[in-house]
């Protein structure tokens, strides 16, 4: 026979909590009814449950390190003593995992929270910004009116189930072990509807539309959740309702980016004002002393600013969802060539080249000298 530390993977010097570790892990891997019943698994899994039953016993644990198998000849493979408490081991261990699929403790015919819910919602920037109100229509399970949710036609009642004897949960013996499962005739509630509400079907629950008011904080961002309590599904049997988590995506702004809490803005400026200096009118989400009622403010484009060049406007930006600091509003100039010009236009612009010269190009100038340094070298002229 294999040795029962080698079996379940742990030194011999491991503590309860280990092997305790170590014997759910291997168990939930190789049990029956997750490998189809395959023999092979039902050997790997009885061969576990030896190992474990012995180890986590201190005395029979102390028989076996003193003299092996031997120890404990005659405690296992089904003999008195041997597996008689395994629906323990298995409720101990498994309880938060199986429920009650092997003898735990909790009631599969007891109240049941309802599903939580998930609705995906689109906003606008400008919803995001200032926070907002929005009606949603949700698809939701709600405890049917006509019978309170029972099941069962109005002035009737559920019976006990004959197959569970209204417990929920039936025993099936697998080899050297019993399972326990939830009651397949009455799914675990230990009750069967004979006469089933005509509106509900006997489900105690109906599927309908609910229109909710949901409140958007400012601040918001993609990716954002809002959890409504009690908003889900409808719990069975009585139970409570479970939640509804609302995931919020703000759609693309034709004139606004957003990095965080800044907002970028590109703002196109004529030449002439970019040229000589001057005011401009940028979009703004701000409002009150910040913007006026349209939403514009006014920045100030200093004398030969240059495409890209970027103007940041203090507490212009997104609030913060969690505190008071806001973002910044970021205006990117792009300076606009004029088109469509007459003969007189056209004639000043030329006139203005020929008095500027390269001194009000410097940017050009030192790129034309990069270039002749480049052409010589390239041509050897």
């Amino acid at each position: 026979m294999r040795d029962y530390y080698e079996i379940l993977g742990v030194s011999r010097d491991s503590d309860d909590a280990t092997l305790k570790s170590a014997f759910r892990k291997l168990a939930m891997e190789h049990h029956p009814d997750r490998n189809g019943g395959a023999e092979a698994s039902e050997a790997r899994f009885k061969e576990i449950n030896e190992a474990y039953s012995v180890l986590s016993d201190s005395k029979k644990r102390a028989a076996y390190n003193q003299f092996g198998h031997a120890g404990v000849n005659g405690q296992q493979g089904g003999q008195s003593g041997g597996f008689g408490d395994m629906n323990d081991i298995f409720g101990d261990v498994f309880g938060d995992v199986f429920g009650d699929m092997f003898g735990g403790r909790q009631q599969r015919n007891g109240p049941a929270r309802g599903q939580d819910l998930r609705y995906d919602l689109e906003i606008t920037l400008e919803q995001a910004y200032a926070g907002a109100e929005v009606e949603v229509v949700v698809p939701a399970a709600l405890s049917c009116e006509t019978c309170d949710g029972s099941g069962a036609k109005p002035g009737t009642v559920a019976t006990t189930c004959g197959t569970c004897g209204g417990a929920g949960r039936v025993r099936a013996n697998q080899g050297f072990f019993s399972i326990e499962r939830a009651c397949p005739r009455c799914g675990g509630a230990g009750k069967v509807i004979t006469d089933p509400c005509k509106d509900c079907r006997g489900h105690g629950q109906v599927r309908r539309n609910r229109t909710l008011q949901v409140r958007i904080p400012a601040g918001v961002d993609d990716g954002s959740r809002i959890r409504l309590a009690g908003e889900g599904d409808a719990g069975a049997r009585g139970g409570p309702r479970g939640d509804l988590y609302i995931f919020l995506s703000v759609t693309a702004h034709e004139l606004f980016e957003r990095d965080g809490l800044d907002l970028l803005c590109t703002v196109p400026v004529p030449m002439t004002v970019a040229a000589l200096g001057g005011e401009i009118t940028a979009p703004c989400l701000m409002g009150g002393a910040n913007c006026d009622g349209a939403n514009r403010i006014d920045v100030k484009v200093p004398e030969g600013a240059q495409t890209g060049r970027t103007i940041r406007l203090k507490g212009k930006g997104m609030p913060s969802l969690r505190s008071r600091e806001r973002g910044d509003l970021i205006v990117e100039l792009f300076v606009e060539t004029p088109t469509k010009l007459n003969a007189r236009q056209k004639a000043l612009l030329k006139e203005l080249a020929e008095l500027c010269g390269d001194q009000q190009n410097p940017k050009s100038a030192s790129f034309l000298g990069k270039a002749r340094d480049f052409w010589e070298d390239v041509t050897g002229n």
